[in-house]
C-alpha cells in the first residue's frame, strides 16, 4: 500500500544572496547620505570595503541605476544620482494617486484580522523614530504601506511603488530629518491608521493627501535650496 510523501517544510524567510546584501548596503549608504549626490562610485574601493568582486559591484550598480539611485555618466562612470524638485514632484503625484486609492479601498473593506496587524506595524514604526540611521524606519514605513496595499488588493499599484521605493525612501530620509514641518511624520501616519480603522474612506484619503502635501512642501524647499546652491 503506497505511503504518502511527507510534506516539505515551508520556507518562512528566503535567505539573502550576496548580491542582495550588497545591494541593500549600497542602497542604505546612498539614502543615509554616506555617498553624496554626484559622488563617483569607484569599483576598486567599493570592492575593498565590501569584500566582494567587481562583478558583484557592477551588478549592484546596474540594479541601483534601475531604481534611479545611480546614474551612468559617459567618460565618468557611475555616480550617485542627483535629485531635482521636478523629479520629486512627479513621485509625490504618483504616491498621492496610488496611496489615496489604496487607503480608501482599505477603509471601505477590510478583514477582521487587519486592524491588529496595522496597529502593530504603526507601533513598530514609532519605535524606530528616534533611530540614528534610517534603515529600520524606512523598512517599517514600507511594511506599513505594504499591509495597506495588500489589504486593498492593489497588487499592481504596489509593484509600481516598489519600483520607485529607492527614490521614495531617499525623499523620506530627506523630509524626516527636517525640523520645521507643519506636522511630524508620525502624526500623519497615525492619522492614516486611525482613518482606515474607522472605516471612513474619505477621511483616510484626506489623511494621505495631508501627509503627502506636507512632505512635498518640505522636499520642495530643501531640493530647490540645494539646486540653487549648486548653481
Amino acid at each position: 500500500m503506497p505511503t504518502s510523501k511527507p510534506t516539505l517544510q515551508k520556507i518562512d524567510k528566503v535567505p539573502q544572496t550576496l548580491r542582495d546584501i550588497v545591494q541593500a548596503r549600497m542602497r542604505e549608504a546612498i539614502i543615509d547620505g554616506h555617498f553624496a549626490p554626484g559622488e563617483r562610485l569607484v569599483e576598486r574601493p567599493l570592492c575593498d570595503q565590501l569584500g566582494v568582486s567587481r562583478t558583484v559591484i557592477r551588478e549592484t550598480i546596474r540594479f541601483l541605476e534601475a531604481e534611479g539611485l545611480v546614474e551612468i555618466i559617459p567618460n565618468r562612470g557611475p555616480i550617485v544620482a542627483t535629485f531635482t524638485w521636478e523629479q520629486a514632484r512627479q513621485i509625490y503625484n504618483i504616491r498621492l494617486l496610488l496611496e489615496g486609492s489604496a487607503v480608501a479601498a482599505c477603509a471601505k473593506d477590510q478583514s477582521a484580522d487587519f486592524a491588529p496587524k496595522l496597529s502593530r506595524a504603526l507601533k513598530a514604526l514609532e519605535a524606530c523614530m528616534d533611530d540614528t540611521t534610517w534603515s529600520d524606519l524606512l523598512q517599517a514605513t514600507t511594511h506599513f504601506y505594504e499591509l495597506i496595499f495588500d489589504e486593498a488588493g492593489h497588487a499592481i499599484a504596489w509593484e509600481v511603488v516598489q519600483r520607485l521605493n529607492g527614490r521614495i525612501s531617499r525623499l523620506r530620509a530627506l523630509t524626516i530629518a527636517a525640523k520645521d514641518r507643519d506636522r511630524s511624520g508620525m502624526s500623519h501616519m497615525t492619522a492614516i491608521h486611525d482613518a482606515i480603522l474607522s472605516r471612513d474612506p474619505e477621511v483616510a484619503r484626506q489623511a494621505v493627501e495631508a501627509h503627502i502635501a506636507d512632505a512635498a512642501k518640505t522636499a520642495e524647499r530643501l531640493l530647490k535650496d540645494s539646486e540653487e546652491a549648486h548653481g
